[in-house]
């Protein structure tokens, strides 16, 4: 570790125009995760089992794409000394999530679902241009342990933020069920994803012109190689599984919601209560979360926040009213905080672990923890798709209502509950294998 790793402090100013990027990629992550299984079963009349394909099969490219394109922003990186051409081309995001919502009137059931899935593969591309170079940021800063908590607590805060506003106006402006609010919605929420991108590419280029710019080893090497390299790390491999439960487990939650909102306590307006009191408390559960990172590390604050979330899913099947729901899911919310912080913010101590070891590829080791995130957030909704389809659920369209099986009610509650508690749980194990934390001298910045 050099002397400039341990001393160099990114500047507030830099992370906030940094961080404003999150605010994007915040409406992205939620708004398809939080409305769109509902808006193709409730206004596209898409079946269960076809919707749930629909937000699976644009993931599965996913798994291919991000660790490309985390080989090829390190080559780029090489080349030119920055990773901005990509974040540029991600800018188009916008025009994905508009079309993806924009469904034309004489579509519906499996043509609707062939639509907004082929917006959806293009938005996932999109979406990896921007996140992969983004991400790789905190790693590329020639910074330290703690110095890395900090630049990822702005990049949480913001990106809380961003999920906060979708999630609360998203539900908010589509509160009809109608395609026309739905086209609406997606167009506003694209406008703000372009402004925040375009302060985001301004605050990489800032905070890498001052905490310097850790390039990548000349020595050309394969994708296919650097995902090999990534996985024979050990502990990356135990974060990288742990995270793939987790984000399956935290893609469920939101998927999940309108449905329980509405067919547990029959009012679809608490969509937008219930996601305002996950996010809402994350908001300030940030920097609480990285002062305890100081004290006790990153690994055991987030082993506390995942136990936390197990408790959280099971306790509705208590079956308490209203205000007990939101408490709960208040507490849940500020564990997410928590979940999102410590992991992302592991990633590079990895990557300089690796380093250490002569064997950093940052764009490389981002490429991989991207896809498996994008694997997590398709999983979890396919997976209470396939509850929904196993227990019965009747799909429908805008302005016509059906009368529920029991086991379609049974279903939707056991996947709201059980699964993810379940999915948690296993996040929990695999994390417990990270070691990176334990050999660590907590005297030591890095």
């Amino acid at each position: 570790m050099t002397t400039q790793q341990a001393e160099t402090r990114t500047r507030t100013g830099d992370l906030i125009a940094y961080a404003t990027g999150s605010l994007g990629m915040g409406v992205w992550v939620t708004v398809p995760g939080l409305l769109l299984l509902y808006f193709l079963t409730h206004t596209l009349g898409v079946t269960p089992f076809l919707a749930g394909l629909t937000l699976l099969l644009p993931k599965i490219i996913d798994v291919v794409v991000h660790p490309y394109l985390g080989s090829r922003s390190d080559a780029a990186a090489r080349r030119s000394g920055h990773r901005l051409g990509l974040l540029r081309v991600g800018l188009l995001l916008a025009v994905a999530m508009a079309g993806m919502f924009t469904v034309p009137a004489g579509l519906s059931g499996a043509g609707a679902a062939l639509w907004v899935g082929g917006w959806f593969i293009a938005g996932n591309l999109l979406f990896a241009c921007f996140q992969v170079p983004y991400l790789t940021t905190p790693s590329d800063l020639r910074i330290g342990y703690h110095e890395r908590t900090r630049v990822f607590m702005f990049r949480m805060l913001f990106l809380t933020l961003g999920l906060l506003g979708a999630g609360v106006a998203a539900p908010a402006l589509v509160a009809a069920g109608e395609r026309g609010d739905y086209a609406r919605m997606a167009v506003l929420l694209s406008g703000v994803m372009v402004v925040s991108g375009l302060v985001a590419v301004t605050g990489v280029r800032r905070l890498t012109a001052h905490a310097g710019f850790r390039t990548p080893a000349a020595d050309a090497h394969s994708t296919l190689g650097d995902i090999a390299v990534a996985w024979r790390d050990r502990d990356f491999r135990a974060l990288v599984l742990s995270y793939l439960f987790t984000g399956a487990t935290t893609h469920l939650f939101p998927a999940a919601l309108p449905f329980y909102t509405e067919h547990v306590f029959g009012d679809s307006k608490l969509t937008a209560v219930f996601m305002g009191a996950f996010l809402g408390p994350a908001v300030v559960a940030g920097p609480v979360w990285a002062r305890v990172s100081r004290r006790i590390g990153k690994q055991r604050g987030l082993v506390i926040c995942q136990v936390v979330f197990v408790v959280g899913s099971l306790a509705p099947l208590l079956g308490y009213g209203v205000a007990p729901a939101v408490a709960v899911v208040v507490m849940m919310g500020v564990a997410f905080a928590g979940l999102q912080l410590f992991a992302f913010s592991m990633v590079p101590d990895a990557v300089a672990a690796a380093e250490a070891r002569g064997a950093a590829r940052a764009g490389a080791y981002t490429g991989v923890w991207t896809a498996t995130e994008a694997t997590g957030t398709a999983v979890g909704p396919y997976v209470y798709s396939a509850a929904l389809a196993l227990g019965g659920f009747i799909a429908t369209t805008e302005g016509r209502t059906v009368v529920q099986p029991e086991s379609a009610h049974t279903a939707l509650l056991l996947g709201f509950t059980v699964v993810p508690a379940a999915l948690m749980a296993a996040a929990c194990l695999f994390q417990l294998r990270w070691t990176l934390d334990r050999s660590r001298d907590p005297s030591t910045p890095i």
